[in-house]
């Protein structure tokens, strides 16, 4: 591998992409609640607050820096980045679990310590099997449009994959964390199904505008490091 501009900017979007994904995970089981501009009043199924998980907006910036590294240096490099990923979450949540389960010198903050960094397991059942599946759909349709289209429409690649897997991950998270681990595993209580409904849609019409915010930011990336990596599915960069 030659070291040049490529090497700094294939590490900062790994970095992007791992930082990101902590800070989801991390984050994943406060829920937000965003009020609707009053121009556009209530929506259909979601009403005048959109309600999502604290970690919509990092897990966002996942699919931005995925998308960036598939366009730069191929598929299979993204999808190792994305697989160790999913390993690496299990990394994170070792280390936190066990921080909270060793003995503490205070045991009042030692209480709130693990109020805030342990994530229920409902959400961290959802929240893994989300990302598994949508992120290495993400990778895939990138690709395929790419090869359909020989390298043209970039943005077209970026929104249609993005989009794409952004529904695949919202449908399988809230299905997951609120429904199925609740009726399957009994732990918590099973959200109502049009409550299901209105945070689904919610959270993909958010994700939705991300997607389509990003694109100019993926086209700065690629035309930034574009002239010093080499995409391909067979390696990291050029030698």
């Amino acid at each position: 591998m030659s070291e040049g501009p490529s090497n700094v900017g294939q590490v900062a979007l790994v970095g992007l992409f791992v930082t990101a994904l902590t800070t989801a995970q991390l984050t994943a089981s406060k829920l937000l609640a965003i009020p609707l501009p009053s121009a556009i009043g209530e929506l259909p199924l979601v009403g005048a607050t959109i309600i999502l998980p604290g970690a919509a907006l990092a897990y966002a910036l996942t699919f931005f820096a995925s998308d960036c590294y598939s366009e730069l240096y191929g598929r299979r490099p993204a999808q190792v980045m994305v697989n160790v990923g999913f390993a690496m979450n299990f990394v994170l949540l070792g280390l936190v679990w066990s921080t909270i389960a060793a003995p503490a010198a205070n045991p009042e903050f030692a209480g709130e310590f693990a109020n805030v960094l342990a994530s229920g397991t409902n959400i961290v059942a959802g929240s893994l099997l989300a990302y598994l599946v949508s992120q290495n759909w993400d990778v895939i349709v990138f690709h395929g449009i790419r090869d359909l289209t020989d390298g043209a429409f970039l943005w077209l690649r970026n929104i249609v994959s993005t989009a794409t897997s952004q529904a695949i991950d919202t449908v399988i998270f809230v299905g997951v964390a609120f429904y199925v681990a609740p009726t399957v595993l009994g732990i918590g209580q099973a959200l109502p199904r049009n409550v299901l409904v209105g945070l689904i849609v919610g959270q993909y019409l958010l994700k939705l505008l991300i997607a389509i915010v990003d694109t100019p930011f993926v086209y700065a990336v690629v035309a930034l490091l574009g002239d010093e990596s080499t995409s391909s599915d067979d390696g990291w960069v050029a030698d």
